[in-house]
């Protein structure tokens, strides 16, 4: 592997060894800032944009899938068909990805968030505008590359917040996603049920969501904040791609990835389970996928807390053991109400998961490359289980069924709470260089 040309991460990007996780530091102020007054203040804004961020992704991109009936009928597309441009956007993103650490590491990830967090949303016009399947699919090109970017850059500035404020904010950005994406389908359901296009519908979203992008970046940490630079001047690091793939990224990746499998086959599968294996109506069938994301979105309101108070690792234990008895909730469910709370308890232990595994590799880092270069390999790697998980889950089902499958599910879940340990990157927050 060869090493990158500057390995040293900013001094501002750290903190001091032994520092208390959850206590702002005065000196992080302007002077004269009252103590507590950080809160409501400049850091206050700083958290609402990095939130605003993932808020962006999720109403974006719940909005494009809300309309994918509406684009297979207007494009007169099969179910293969269909199944090949939906599998686009999420091949471009993961390439995308690959660029996203070195553009981090020359430009910050302020930059970089605010342009594709504007973009994003107007980007949605041109899957309107396309006139058949191939500008279709070049639409979606589009639309997963400037995703993949924002996606690493929108993390690596959540990293880059928590450093500067002391404060854990990735699972209240992660539930901001959640939010963005319930919002999206009731405004998609609304557009749909009133009539409007696909391009009325998207061009009204995007503008109005381009226009809090533009709002929120200005309240964005400065570039300097996770922009790597030489100590004899401004030139940037640059980040190979083959650099980075520790054995410590591949690990959080494989767990990253466990946990959208699992995610995916809840959201995928729970209400073919609910209709097919325990009897119930489609109305009710529903009702499981619904109380998984709500619970879920309640868990990480509530999870940079309990980070803050208990530590990553005993978290990660906990709530990962609430998901597995969630799991076995469903697995051994006598009937459906049994089986949609199992749903539910699986979504609050899923809750944390995932954001505290993105917060152990951003401030882990890869070899020196920073957050953003950890992050690009890390998100490369975990969410390829959304392009696994449902072609794995299809197969077994076929072979064993869905309940069988879902058990098996909690084998890879186990994995992952016996490597709670390795998160504890998440509480130090220590970089290489004392600042």
């Amino acid at each position: 592997m060869t090493a990158p040309e500057n390995t040293t991460e900013p001094a501002s990007g750290g903190r001091p060894p032994g520092e208390t996780l959850g206590t702002d530091s005065p000196a992080d102020d302007p002077p004269g800032t009252p103590a507590g007054a950080v809160l409501s203040g400049a850091a206050g804004r700083t958290r609402l944009a990095a939130m605003a961020a993932f808020l962006i992704v999720g109403l974006s991109y719940a909005s494009f899938l809300i309309r994918v009936p509406s684009l297979k009928v207007e494009h007169g597309l099969s179910a293969g068909q269909l199944g090949l441009l939906l599998v686009v956007p999420s091949v471009s993103a993961l390439i995308a990805m690959q660029l996203a650490g070195g553009l981090v590491a020359r430009y910050g990830s302020a930059p970089i968030a605010r342009v594709t967090g504007v973009v994003l949303p107007l980007s949605l016009v041109g899957l309107a505008l396309a006139d058949d399947p191939i500008q279709l699919a070049v639409a979606l090109v589009v639309f997963g590359l400037i995703d993949g970017l924002l996606d690493v850059s929108m993390n690596a500035h959540a990293i880059a917040v928590e450093r500067a404020h002391k404060r854990s904010v990735m699972n209240r950005c992660h539930a901001a996603w959640s939010i963005g994406a319930m919002a999206a389908s009731v405004l998609g359901g609304l557009a749909i049920q009133a009539g409007l296009s696909p391009m009325t519908h998207f061009l009204w979203l995007g503008v109005a969501v381009a226009l809090l992008a533009l709002v929120t970046g200005l309240w964005m940490l400065p570039a300097s904040a996770d922009r790597h630079a030489s100590q004899e001047g401004e030139k940037k690091v640059r980040v190979r791609w083959r650099d980075g793939w520790t054995p410590r990224v591949l690990m959080f990746g494989a767990m990253g990835a466990v946990i959208l499998i699992v995610e995916g086959a809840v959201g995928n599968w729970s209400g073919v389970f609910l209709l097919e294996d325990r009897g119930a109506t489609l109305a009710v069938a529903s009702l499981g996928y619904t109380f998984f994301n709500l619970c879920q979105t309640g868990g990480r309101l509530v999870g940079d807390r309990l980070h803050e108070r208990y530590g990553a690792p005993a978290l990660v234990r906990v709530s990962g053991g609430i998901a597995l008895c969630g799991l076995l909730m469903v697995v051994l469910s006598p009937g459906i109400p049994f089986a949609i709370a199992g749903f539910a308890v699986v979504g609050i232990g899923l809750s944390v998961l995932l954001p505290l595994i993105f917060s152990a590799v951003g401030h882990g880092g890869a070899e020196g490359l920073g957050a953003a270069a950890a992050l690009a390999r890390f998100t490369t790697l975990t969410y390829s289980g959304l392009l696994l998980g449902p072609v794995l889950v299809g197969w077994f089902t076929e072979l064993v069924g869905l309940a069988a499958t879902f058990g098996g599910l909690l084998v890879l879940l186990a994995l992952v709470v016996l490597n709670a340990r390795a998160t504890g990157t998440a509480d130090r927050k220590e970089t290489s260089q004392e600042p």
